[in-house]
């Protein structure tokens, strides 16, 4: 193997590991990657963290033991988590997104890889320290914020359905109260997750948290640990939602409907 500049590790060590948050990369795999000495890498990591640090792109953390090594959180400072809401909110308030029933359109806006990738990244910070084992959402538009935030955990993504579906197996089902006090079925695959396992949930929107409380419901179903509720955007109304804990990136204020738009702001707990 030709010689390999420090400035190619340290661009192949950087891409390693964002490419791949949360998961842990002992020396020994960089080692035998690009035939260096332990004590170089670990030079060629802490440049690496130093320049994440630098420009608010994340964190390398040490992870002590014989399984530990190095990892990448995708953490978001406070600024600039304030100006990725400020944009998304002023984003959300532009005429045409307001919906019958109190709803918001927001589909084109999470179907951007680059904006839910950030939405994701914000979102997953509030719960690293929980260690979830898995994300789970609900058909269909919190999927692709729900993928990142699963992506940036390193965990994998569980997606509850409306029905069951037979290339899926055998399934649990729920009935759960929807929106406008409708009863509604959730079916989640027998295989999809084990009891005992820690659980996430994501959502892009939140009403009066119905949808929410079924996945709570289903989680106990299969004997698993629910250990947190995160949403892209709540309503302000009705302040008691059914799920309790439940944190908000976005407040949905209310409606203006002179002006045929919504009033969005970054949640106080996110800024």
């Amino acid at each position: 193997m030709d010689r390999i500049k420090r400035t190619e590790r340290l661009s192949a060590i950087a891409r390693i590991l964002t490419d791949a948050p949360n998961r842990i990369h002992n020396l020994g795999e960089f080692c035998e990657l690009f035939g260096a000495a332990k004590s170089t890498l670990s030079e060629d990591i802490d440049l690496v963290g130093q320049a994440l640090k630098h420009f608010d792109l994340g964190r390398l953390e040490t992870v002590a033991g014989a399984a530990g090594g190095v990892r990448f959180r995708p953490l978001v400072g406070r600024e600039r988590a304030n100006g990725v809401l400020t944009a998304l909110a002023t984003r959300l308030e532009e005429p045409g997104r307001m919906l019958p029933g109190g709803f918001l359109y927001t589909s084109d806006v999470t179907a951007e890889s680059d904006t839910a990738q950030r939405i994701g990244e914000i979102l997953a910070q509030k719960y690293y320290d929980r260690q979830p084992d898995l994300v789970l959402t609900m058909e269909t538009k919190g999927i692709p914020i729900a993928l990142m935030t699963a992506r940036a955990l390193g965990v994998s993504l569980v997606i509850a359905r409306r029905d069951s579906r037979a290339y899926e197996g055998s399934a649990v089902k729920i009935n759960y109260m929807g929106g406008g006090d409708r009863i509604e079925t959730m079916a989640l695959a027998r295989r999809a997750m084990k009891p005992g396992q820690r659980v996430l949930i994501v959502d892009d929107f939140m009403k009066g948290g119905g949808t929410l409380q079924g996945m709570v419901d289903m989680i106990r179903e299969f004997q698993a640990e629910v250990v947190g509720v995160g949403v892209m955007i709540a309503t302000r109304q009705p302040e008691k939602k059914l799920v309790e804990g439940a944190k908000a990136l976005l407040i949905l204020e209310s409606f203006d409907k002179e002006r045929g738009v919504a009033v969005v702001r970054p949640s106080a707990e996110f800024v």
